[in-house]
């Protein structure tokens, strides 16, 4: 079995879809939940994932995103889009989650309720909106480990105008805000500029310092 550095080293950022596979139904699900399972600030989970299958909507979206072709030519195109606020309302439906699953209040959990309620009060809604929108980076960096493991190509791609997919999608009456999208599908055999060539990270020397 391969290891999760050894399918890193094997993925890159997909140029050229093969529009005849598509990423079977079971596969999908564990990267869709294993985004559902990142970890999140504070555990708001302030960002919602879209599945789009749908090739209409997928056209509609490669016209917002440059033209490219890895939008429609996937298997399935996933869009991140984040809490266009963190509210009051939506940090305390997620502390009452929390006691509902876990069947108890704790004084502490409480505590640390009404600080969050007093920092996002004072934040603002756009500063709110960044930090919900870093969030959502961290479950496109969940997908993209989980679709490698998963052997599926993905890409990647903030080359999108995002009022325009929040539009399509109907993200303003949901209180959401595109963030990045992301291709998901199978490398297409031939066509594919940068398939071949080497991946190209900095040393270890020069990406990690130790601290001792």
């Amino acid at each position: 079995m391969m290891t999760v550095n050894e399918r890193l080293a094997w993925r890159y950022a997909t140029k050229k879809y093969d529009t005849t596979k598509t990423v079977p139904a079971e596969t999908l699900e564990r990267i869709v939940e294993a985004v559902r399972l990142a970890p999140t600030s504070s555990g708001l989970q302030p960002f919602e994932l879209f599945v789009v299958s749908n090739s209409e909507v997928r056209a509609k979206i490669r016209a917002a995103a440059w033209d490219q072709s890895q939008v429609t030519d996937c298997s399935h195109l996933l869009v991140f889009a984040a809490w266009d606020d963190i509210t009051a309302e939506r940090v305390n439906m997620m502390f009452d989650l929390t006691n509902d699953v876990r069947g108890f209040r704790n004084e502490g959990w409480e505590s640390y309720r009404q600080k969050l309620l007093g920092i996002v009060a004072e934040r603002g809604t756009e500063a709110n909106h960044q930090a919900a929108a870093q969030q959502a980076y961290i479950g496109l960096g969940i997908a993209l480990v989980a679709a490698a493991f998963e052997k599926v190509d993905a890409t990647p791609m903030e080359g999108f105008d995002p009022a325009a997919v929040d539009e399509i999608l109907g993200l303003n009456s949901r209180q959401l805000r595109s963030v990045v999208i992301m291709a998901l599908g199978y490398r297409a055999a031939e066509g594919d500029w940068l398939v071949s060539l080497k991946k190209v990270r900095r040393s270890r020397e020069d990406f990690v310092t130790e601290v001792i």
